[in-house]
């Protein structure tokens, strides 16, 4: 008697979708926007069906099926939507959630876009909102109020990759009846499933590290059947659609997202090691170090540390922008989680948006490097990082 398949990530990323491919290796790409049927019985059943993929494309496709289907099964979810980008996911989640008169918990150490989400477009339609230390369950519970409906948590956060303890804020969360929600955009399910501690609903921007490639926009969405449900009936009228190509793109990029991250997670680590030994460099911000002060909760919630860092160089923030000129092998750039390597300086994307001081406040020094570790050699990328630092050394401060 032969041993049973296991059923690892590497493997459900490849075979997930399998029985969904008509025979097919590689799945086509249904392109239509509307699909036909061969009788009144028929329509009336496509028409009226939640989750349908055979009736209009804003209900959703064969290829939506597929990819949604596939990170819910990584995430260990019922269920998933995609949307067209991870604001749209998130957007529609919380529309779905919340009503006028109540109340959201949020990190303060999270995406910016997420909290001027909940704490300006929101308050705009009576929903209030309390910022939470992300280190601090008390925090959560000192927050918490009769009307409080999500608690949206983000861990690790970007750009300092703190660590959230998500047992103990899904826990707290549940007590007061409201649901845990867990961006995981940055560990992706390879390292982290926060439904495996006690979160309700997981959400990504697709556009990074689950596409992986920088060439498609994409959200998702995972959790219990009942409440996606209550989310895909709004998002049939928020509309924020993927295109067929687009979620055919994404499943092609998570079909080598496992290892892509086992590469983003030894790049990062080898990176993060080398800068903190550093001379040149005052602080860095990685959970896989063992000087990280939540080092501990890391390995207890993670099977890996990402592929995402952060550090701040002495000399300020001239110097951060010397370095980033002098790199050859890393792009200065917007987003995360692509095979190219690609840094910035959070303190230059966000000094235009009101959320920003906030971002001062929870430790984003404006010499502040956020690096997105790529896969390419590692030696290759520790050789530029010191060509880097020396060819700047003088200029410091």
């Amino acid at each position: 008697m032969t041993d049973p398949v296991e059923d690892l990530p590497g493997t459900k990323a490849i075979h997930g979708d399998k029985a969904s491919r008509a025979g097919a290796i590689v799945p086509p790409i249904f392109q239509a926007t509307t699909f036909g049927t061969e009788s009144k019985e028929e329509f009336l059943d496509v028409a009226t069906r939640n989750f349908t993929d055979e009736f209009y494309i804003r209900y959703g496709t064969p290829n939506h099926t597929q990819v949604a289907e596939l990170v819910a099964d990584l995430e260990g979810a019922q269920r998933g939507i995609v949307t067209a980008s991870g604001m749209g996911a998130l957007s529609t989640l919380v529309l779905s959630l919340v009503s006028q008169g109540d109340h959201v918990a949020i990190q303060g150490s999270t995406y910016p876009g997420a909290t001027n989400l909940v704490t300006n477009l929101m308050a705009r339609f009576g929903v209030s909102s309390t910022l939470i230390e992300q280190a601090d369950p008390a925090s959560l519970e000192a927050a918490m109020r009769p009307e409080t409906r999500l608690v949206l948590l983000e861990s690790p956060s970007n750009p300092l990759m703190g660590l959230t303890d998500l047992r103990a804020f899904s826990d707290i969360a549940h007590r007061g009846h409201a649901l845990a929600v867990v961006d995981n955009t940055v560990a992706t399910p390879i390292n982290q499933r926060p439904i495996e501690f006690g979160a309700d609903l997981v959400w990504h921007s697709a556009t990074k590290s689950l596409g992986g490639h920088s060439d498609v926009s994409a959200g998702v969405i995972v959790g219990p059947d009942d409440i996606l449900e209550e989310i895909w009936r709004t998002h049939l009228a928020i509309g924020s659609v993927l295109g067929p190509i687009d979620a055919w793109l994404l499943l092609r990029g998570m079909r080598t997202l496992d290892v892509r991250m086992q590469r983003h997670n030894e790049n990062a680590m080898a990176l993060a090691t080398m800068l903190a030994s550093h001379d040149e460099i005052a602080e860095v911000n990685y959970p896989g170090l063992s000087g990280h002060p939540q080092h501990q909760l890391a390995k207890e919630q993670m099977d890996g540390f990402g592929g995402l860092l952060s550090f701040t160089p002495r000399g300020g923030a001239e110097r951060s922008d010397k370095l980033l000129d002098k790199l050859r092998l890393t792009t200065r750039a917007a987003s995360l989680g692509s095979v190219h390597s690609i840094a910035t300086r959070p303190a230059a994307m966000w000094s235009d948006q009101r959320q920003y001081q906030s971002q001062v406040e929870n430790g984003v020094d404006a010499g502040l490097i956020r690096l997105s570790v790529g896969i390419e050699a590692s030696a290759d990328l520790l050789k530029d990082f010191d060509q880097a630092l020396q060819a700047t050394a003088s200029t410091r401060d």
